[in-house]
């Protein structure tokens, strides 16, 4: 049986002992996209197709980021998605924002449908983007919930940065902001038994100031970050999402109308720096971390 500890070189939690190459391929080839009833899978066509205005959100907050980071111009700039699901922030940036757009995808679903949209694409796992030579560089790469799965993190940021990274590109991470302070209270006061150490889904368990050395020490600096909304506060509310999918969608629900109003009354940069602020006090559900090669290194 695992348990989570502290990685010793690099300070994050993670699984113990960590789960074989062949254990996590079984898994993503087997499971991970079938498995809409165990989990919910932000990453599924369905849950992606039909909260397309929230998605669509999500890829707009991620443009808008990059773009101050390139003179508030993107159009024609290079996007490669990392484990890019069903390609739908691809599709996005593409026919949206005027991009070019590639990626990775280990699984055989989301690989046939993002090439049939005319997508350039590689159908090969993480750990396998050190056998490639890929013949250009790219302005940005997004790594959205994916290095919470990876054997290697501090191995794949390296390879990221020498292979696939622009001198002056951005890297994207987007991971659980898991083992947070109202998650725990949740978990201690309702006894939910740690219900986020999902083995062998999530391997490694970041909080901003985790990722934050982390990228340190592969050679990055941090250009933005912000978390997104704390859905454990239901939780503390008594409303318990963890073993009832119905409560979740109403708990996820009323996360969204909060921001759509926010928006709608012209409150976007108050939303943002409510987000940034949270992340200062390591709270709010993801962490989405915006990273630049440093110039030394």
């Amino acid at each position: 049986m695992r348990k989570v500890i502290e990685d010793q070189e690099y300070g994050y939690l993670r699984l113990d002992p960590i789960p074989s190459k062949e254990e996590v391929n079984e898994f993503y080839a087997k499971e991970f996209y079938s498995a809409n009833d165990k989990y919910f899978n932000n990453s599924s066509l369905v849950v992606q197709q039909n909260q397309s205005d929230f998605f669509k959100r999500r890829w707009e907050k991620i443009h808008t980021i990059c773009k101050k980071k390139f003179q508030n111009s993107l159009k024609g700039k290079s996007v490669f998605d990392i484990g890019f699901g069903f390609g739908q922030s691809l599709l996005y940036f593409r026919d949206n924002k005027n991009m070019k757009v590639s990626g990775i995808e280990p699984s055989i679903e989301g690989y046939e449908y993002v090439k049939s949209k005319g997508i350039s694409s590689y159908n090969i796992g993480i750990e396998e983007l050190q056998n490639y030579n890929f013949d250009k560089k790219n302005d940005i790469v997004m790594l959205l919930n994916v290095l919470e799965h990876l054997r290697d993190p501090f191995a794949t940021l390296k390879l990221i940065k020498s292979k696939l990274l622009a001198k002056n590109g951005l890297l994207v991470i987007e991971v659980p902001n898991d083992f947070n302070d109202f998650q725990q209270v949740a978990n201690r006061e309702f006894d939910l038994d740690n219900w986020w150490v999902v083995s062998p889904n999530h391997i490694n368990y970041f909080s901003p100031k985790t990722l934050f050395k982390l990228l340190d020490k592969c050679g990055y600096t941090i250009f933005e970050y912000h978390t997104s909304f704390p859905l454990e506060l239901f939780l503390l509310f008594g409303d318990n999402y963890v073993n009832n999918r119905d409560i979740g969608k109403v708990c996820h629900e009323k996360r969204v109308k909060f921001e759509e109003l926010m928006i709608k009354h012209n409150k976007q940069d108050k939303l943002n720096d409510f987000y940034k602020s949270l992340a200062d006090l390591e709270l709010g559900r993801s962490l989405t971390v915006y990273a630049t090669p440093k110039k030394d290194v």
